[in-house]
């Protein structure tokens, strides 16, 4: 197993209520001197939902299962059935009730990334310098780049757009 001390210890820290201290572009460029090839491409090729590698298995497995969960409870609340078994724990369904009763959409998904980064630091626990550290580092800043996306002000531009664009139709009724 590689070890990474000087790459490690020189990352910055990851909080979710912070910004992204550096994108996953000049993260990967920290890394290109010091992994692997092999490493380097799984970590150019990363995706929230990988499954490949340390600490990517138990990571996506358990990803999948709460996104399978918060499927189902989205769908029920819409009175919609869903045809999968979910395998979800009992802690990631207690984690999900709470998404559910959010106020809003941005409290959701700020619930969400705590959980996601508490899971993730729960499977780099007794690793330090290695691959698993690199790869849940990896998971992390590709999780805030997700939660970027979240934009409040653009967010309420959009539904504005589209709320206007609805009553136009109504009121050419």
């Amino acid at each position: 197993m590689a070890s990474y001390y000087y790459l490690i210890s020189s990352l910055p820290s990851l909080r979710t209520d912070a910004p992204m201290p550096m994108t996953y572009p000049a993260f990967l460029e920290q890394c290109r001197a010091s992994v692997s090839a092999d490493v380097y491409k799984v970590l150019e090729q990363l995706t929230l939902s990988s499954d490949k590698g340390p600490l990517l298995k138990e990571w996506g497995t358990w990803y999948t299962r709460m996104q399978r969960e918060l499927n189902k409870r989205r769908r029920e609340k819409l009175g919609k059935p869903f045809d999968r078994t979910v395998e979800a724990d009992q802690s990631t369904r207690d984690m999900i009730e709470v998404v559910m009763n959010a106020p809003d959409p941005l409290a959701a998904e700020k619930i969400m990334l705590d959980a996601q980064f508490n899971y993730l630091d729960s499977l780099v626990a007794m690793h330090y310098f290695d691959d698993h550290v690199l790869y849940g580092y990896a998971v992390k800043l590709k999780l805030l780049e997700r939660r970027d996306v979240f934009k409040k002000e653009k967010g309420s531009a959009e539904f504005e757009r589209l709320f206007d664009g609805v009553k136009q139709q109504i009121m050419s009724i």
